[in-house]
């Protein structure tokens, strides 16, 4: 999938490219933050407690909390935000149709990712891990052996998954709510994903379980644009994250939705 992806957004930039190039000042990315008064943020709203929208239809999580603070950054105020509901198949194409500023959506850095991508620096390390009905015989990823397993459209599981078990079926849905139920209507044996999503869904339903065992290591970082345009931003987002993890405010913030 992420061929298709590269592929697409280079052939957006070669064009481009030959359209001419806009100056410094115009292709810069935080000075049309600045001179519009608002930063535009990607979100999830499938994955609590990072991203989900609340009883109000409010965008709650983490992840939300972290934009809330980039945007007092940027403006010395709050309540310069507008939140964007995004996936993990859809988050990079929003963000080059330059729909949203950022992504803060519970994305980590990969090699590829890092083709088409200018990352931050992370502000949070997740660890994939199997969600099970209880009482299920798949107590590892090895017990996934001849089974089947869900993974979300875009998300890094599906790499890691290959690389891991032979002989597995795999099944891709849009939203980790598609896939939760999927998983409760016994169309596969466990949904594979970061621990920091799948936890949301076992708090809340008794009848499947996170099971302990992490298999691999996904550094949460916030995604721009790549490209000089996006210096200034990453710059200011970096500064915050580092502010905020010196301050120990993003540990309260963790702890305050149940994340260690």
């Amino acid at each position: 999938m992420y061929k298709k992806i590269i592929a697409a957004l280079m052939l957006v930039m070669l064009i481009c490219t030959g359209c001419g190039q806009k100056d410094e000042e115009e292709n810069n990315t935080l000075n049309d933050i600045m001179k519009r008064g608002q930063v535009v943020i990607g979100v999830k709203t499938d994955a609590y407690p990072f991203g989900y929208l609340d009883k109000n239809d409010n965008y709650a999580g983490f992840d939300v909390e972290l934009g809330k603070l980039i945007s007092k950054k940027l403006f010395g105020v709050e309540g310069r935000a507008k939140f964007v509901p995004v996936t993990s198949s859809n988050r990079i194409m929003k963000l080059y149709s330059e729909d949203i500023d950022m992504v803060i959506a519970t994305m980590s850095i990969t090699k590829s990712r890092a083709q088409i991508l200018d990352f931050s620096n992370p502000y949070f390390v997740a660890g994939q891990s199997l969600l099970v009905r209880k009482n299920s015989s798949v107590k590892s990823l090895r017990d996934l052996r001849g089974k089947k397993a869900i993974i979300v459209f875009g998300s890094t599981s599906e790499q890691s998954l290959r690389g891991a078990v032979q002989n597995l079926g795999i099944i891709g849905y849009k939203t980790y709510n598609d896939a939760y139920q999927a998983l409760k209507q016994g169309k596969a044996d466990a949904v594979v994903s970061d621990d920091t999503i799948l936890i949301g869904y076992a708090l809340k339903d008794n009848s499947v379980e996170l099971l302990p065992k992490r298999f691999s290591k996904e550094p949460y970082a916030i995604a721009f644009r790549k490209g000089p345009e996006s210096e200034g931003l990453i710059h200011t987002v970096n500064t915050v994250i580092a502010e905020e993890t010196r301050n120990g405010n993003l540990k309260k913030i963790l702890e305050s939705y149940g994340i260690k």
